[in-house]
């Protein structure tokens, strides 16, 4: 370590367990809020999210390609309801390849490293889909995209943890489902407008834009500095440190609770210390939610949405309510954003689950009374020119759909999106974070690629309002479940929560 790093290290190290008078306790008050709003922090969270926006891109990338293939003239790419199923589900299965492959990445090139990998399939998926001749050129696109989003989905949460400061680490945290929504409200957006002028091509060539930014970006980031701790590389570990929260705040004092922390841990998980609560009950938690959450039915009705509004006939076209249900989306997230460091997380997961209850029931409800042949006749009626709806008024009871889904989506990302990615990477312990972060992303896939695999042979074998009334139920358990379980990690930091889950103490989260 450099003399000059040397000096000040120590002499704010020992400064920091002093009791200190009034004005020095002024000076550290500063020295947080310039850390805290240290720009650099957030030029790091912005260039890691940019993997969530192509993941948020691709996962619904089929929404407005399936309509336009299953019309497509040439029989070599036109899908059935067989191939439209499994192009709108294999991405879940590359996303569970993806998650096993980060539980080893993570911990062997680091977080960074990982999300950078991520690039190559990525942008090699998009190619393929890009120039398609042939239905297996396209599934195989959507294997690689699904891939790099899986191995995304276990870094990038993990990576802004353990990089962001504790006052802001809820706000930071929401920003993969931001990008994730706003990536998604792109692709719906392009969906329409691009198509036309342009083949549905260009929006897979549009996907590589992202991919390529974030790949640049992370060039010039830092790595974690707990990653770094953990491989024993301490004088870069500070350097990472203060980069992140600027060379005129009191950094010293985090490296050493970090390091302290990192020490303890030092060792590889074995797996006789998986019965050791300190390690089983955060991973049971952690899978319990993201096993939940894709129950709750979120990347079906993403990834159907469009097929969803054709069978419940709104008012509005498809990709109308498919564009309306992205904005409401980004407006929720944002709304988690602000909130969820002041709110707290259980509070909005309980009002997420709550709200997400309501609008399945009222969905699955509305399917059930509602015959299918009132539907299409509506839909016929809204689609004729306005010289004829004159003749009879418009019947409103259409918006209900495009109004529960509005609000699923809304409860959904209030908490049940956002949350669950922040609090896996927030009560994870640092020796097993890389693997057991791989395999949330493991079962949160395969359950998503479970239900989106079956959920047009259930329409189709048993009607719509049947999963919506499952997905019901399975809220209702998301409410219980966040009672019984999960615990609050507002304002701590990391060594905080982890301390807790070792002693089992609440003083420790306080």
């Amino acid at each position: 370590m450099e003399p000059s790093v040397r000096e000040p290290l120590m002499r704010k190290t020992s400064s920091s367990y002093r009791t200190f008078p009034e004005s020095a306790g002024k000076r550290l008050d500063k020295e947080y809020l310039q850390s805290l709003h240290n720009k650099r922090l957030y030029l790091a969270v912005f260039a890691a999210v940019l993997g969530n926006f192509s993941f948020g891109f691709a996962l619904v990338y089929p929404s407005p390609v399936i309509p336009a293939l299953e019309a497509h003239p040439s029989p070599a790419l036109r899908l059935d309801q067989h191939t439209a199923s499994w192009f709108g589900s294999v991405f879940t299965l590359g996303a569970a390849a993806g998650g096993l492959s980060a539980m080893l990445l993570n911990d062997r090139l680091g977080r960074k490293l990982s999300i950078m990998f991520s690039a190559l399939p990525s942008a090699v998926g998009y190619a393929l889909m890009a120039g398609a001749q042939g239905i297996g050129m396209l599934l195989l696109g959507r294997v690689l995209t699904g891939y790099a989003g899986g191995v995304t989905s276990a870094s990038i949460p993990v990576y802004i943890s353990e990089i962001s400061h504790p006052g802001v680490r809820g706000m930071l945290g929401a920003c993969p489902q931001i990008m994730a929504v706003l990536g998604s409200l792109i692709l719906y957006a392009l969906g329409k407008y691009l198509g036309l002028v342009l083949d549905w091509r260009w929006l897979a060539v549009a996907g590589e834009v992202p991919v390529l930014a974030m790949i640049i970006l992370l060039c010039f980031m830092p790595n974690s500095p707990r990653f770094l701790l953990s491989q024993w590389k301490d004088d870069e570990a500070l350097g990472s440190l203060c980069w992140l929260r600027g060379k005129d705040t009191d950094y010293a004092r985090e490296y050493e609770q970090i390091k302290d922390s990192v020490r303890k841990q030092s060792r590889r998980v074995s797996c006789a210390e998986i019965k050791d609560p300190f390690i089983y009950k955060p991973i049971l938690i952690a899978v319990g939610m993201r096993f939940l959450q894709q129950l709750s039915g979120v990347t079906c009705v993403l990834v159907y949405l469009q097929s969803i509004f054709k069978k419940t006939s709104v008012i509005l076209k498809p990709e109308y309510d498919a564009a309306l249900v992205g904005l409401v989306r980004l407006f929720s997230v944002v709304i988690a954003a602000v909130s969820m460091d002041k709110a707290g997380r259980k509070i909005l997961l309980f009002v997420s689950a709550g709200v997400m209850l309501v609008s399945n029931l009222t969905m699955g409800l509305y399917i059930h009374f509602v015959p299918a042949s009132q539907n299409s006749t509506i839909a016929n009626k809204t689609l004729v020119s306005s010289a004829n709806l004159s003749a009879e008024p418009t019947n409103y009871i259409t918006l209900i759909p495009l109004l529960a889904t509005m609000f699923f989506i809304m409860g959904y990302a209030m908490g049940w999106g956002p949350i669950t990615w922040l609090l896996m990477s927030e009560i994870l312990p640092l020796k097993a974070r890389g693997v057991a972060s791989g395999l949330c992303v493991v079962v949160s896939w395969l359950t998503a690629f479970t239900l989106t695999q079956f959920f047009l042979r259930v329409v189709e074998a048993f009607g719509l309002e049947v999963p919506f009334l499952f997905f019901a139920v399975i809220c209702a358990g998301n409410i219980l479940f966040t009672g019984c379980c999960v615990p609050e990690t507002k304002g701590r930091s990391l060594e905080q929560i982890e301390a807790f889950f070792r002693t089992g103490r609440r003083s420790f989260m306080r």
